[in-house]
C-alpha cells in the first residue's frame, strides 16, 4: 500500500519536460514480458533495459547493486506488479522517494478479473500475462504512463499500443482455437509450478501445478503421490517442464507414474515466468505464448501448425517440436 501511494504521488507530481525537448527516456523493465511491451509502445522515444533475462525466475530474483543503480538513474521503471517482484519492493520504494516514475503495468486490470488462490489468501496470482486478453491492458498502462511523461508524443504511444493490441487479439484467437482442438479428456496441463491458472481459465484447459504460485514453495510427498494417482487414473500422457523452474519435481512425477505401469513423457518446455532467448521469436511475448500454445496443443493430441501461428517457431529440439 505504501509503495502504491508513493507511485501515485510520483506520477502526479512528475513535471513534464518542455515540449521542445526531444529527450529520449531511459527506461528499466523488470521482466522480459514487461520490457517487450515497453519496446513496442516507446520505440525510438527511449531505450528499454531489462533486468531479468532468459530463464530467470522473478519470484526469487533480488536486484544486484548494478540493478539498483540502473533503477535509480533511470527516468521510468515499469514492473509487472501483484507481488511478482516482491524482493525488489525496497528498491522501487527508494526510486519513488527520489522522484522516479515507478509503474506497475497490471495497474489497469480490474480486481474482479484477478485470481486469489486459497493458498495465497490476500494476494493475487501475478501470472496475468498467461491470458493474452488480460495482458493487453498492460499495453494500455504503458501507453498511459508514457503519455503522462511525454504529452507531446502521446498520440504516437497510443497508436503503437493500438497496433500491438491488434496483434495480441490475433494471438488470443489462435490460442483459443488451438487448445479447443485437444480432446476434452486430454485437456489437462500439468506443469512445474502454478503459473498457468489464467491460461487455463482463458483457454479452457484444466491446470495443475506441482509447486504453488511461487517457486519458493515446495511440493510435499503427499501432493506428489496424489498427482501420480491422478496421472494413472486419468491416463495423462504428457506433463510439461518450464524454462525458469527446476525439472526435478516433474521428473519425479514421471518416475512415480512409471513405477505404477503408466508411461508419461515430457510434452515440452514451456515459458512461464521468463521468455525465450533474446533476439529470437520466442524471446518476444507473442513468440512466447505462440510457443506455449503450440507445444501444449500438439503434445496433448490437438492440432496446431508445427512452427506455430506465424510459422516462426524455432526448429531447435527442446522437447516441443
Amino acid at each position: 500500500m505504501v509503495l502504491q501511494i508513493l507511485i501515485a504521488l510520483t506520477l502526479t507530481a512528475f513535471s513534464i519536460t518542455d515540449s521542445t525537448d526531444s529527450k529520449e527516456f531511459e527506461i528499466i523493465a523488470t521482466t522480459a514480458m514487461v520490457g517487450d511491451i515497453a519496446k513496442r509502445v516507446v520505440e525510438d522515444r527511449g531505450t528499454v533495459k531489462g533486468l531479468m533475462g532468459e530463464g530467470v525466475d522473478p519470484h526469487l530474483y533480488k536486484p544486484t547493486a548494478a540493478d539498483a543503480k540502473a533503477i535509480l538513474s533511470s527516468d521510468i521503471v515499469f514492473y509487472s506488479g501483484l507481488m511478482l517482484e516482491g524482493r525488489m519492493a525496497d528498491t522501487f520504494m527508494k526510486a519513488a522517494r527520489i522522484g522516479k516514475t515507478v509503474y506497475p503495468v497490471t495497474e489497469l486490470i480490474d480486481e474482479t478479473f484477478l485470481l486469489e488462490p486459497p493458498e495465497m489468501e490476500g494476494h493475487w496470482d501475478p501470472h496475468v500475462w498467461m491470458d493474452v486478453s488480460a495482458w493487453s491492458h498492460a499495453v494500455d498502462a504503458v501507453a498511459f504512463a508514457m503519455c503522462e511523461q511525454d504529452e507531446e508524443h502521446c498520440t504516437e504511444y497510443k497508436k503503437r499500443a493500438t497496433n500491438y493490441k491488434k496483434e495480441l487479439a490475433a494471438l488470443h484467437d489462435y490460442i483459443e482455437k488451438s487448445i479447443a482442438t485437444i480432446p476434452e479428456t486430454s485437456r489437462v496441463l500439468i506443469t512445474a509450478h502454478d503459473a498457468f491458472n489464467y491460461f487455463g481459465r482463458a483457454y479452457g484447459i484444466e491446470v495443475i501445478g506441482i509447486q504453488g504460485l511461487s517457486t519458493e514453495s515446495e511440493a510435499g510427498i503427499d501432493d506428489m503421490n496424489k498427482l501420480v494417482k491422478f496421472l494413472v487414473k486419468n491416463q495423462i500422457k504428457a506433463v510439461f517442464v518450464e524454462s525458469s523452474v527446476s525439472d526435478r519435481n516433474v521428473n519425479a512425477l514421471i518416475e512415480g507414474a512409471a513405477s505404477r505401469g503408466h508411461k508419461v513423457v515430457i510434452g515440452g518446455r514451456l515459458f512461464s515466468d521468463a521468455m525465450g532467448e533474446a533476439g529470437t521469436y520466442e524471446g518476444t511475448y507473442i513468440g512466447m505464448l505462440d510457443h506455449n500454445a503450440t507445444t501444449i496443443t500438439r503434445a496433448l493430441g490437438g492440432k496446431a501448425p508445427k512452427q506455430g501461428m506465424q510459422g516462426k517457431l524455432s526448429r531447435k529440439k527442446n522437447g516441443s517440436h
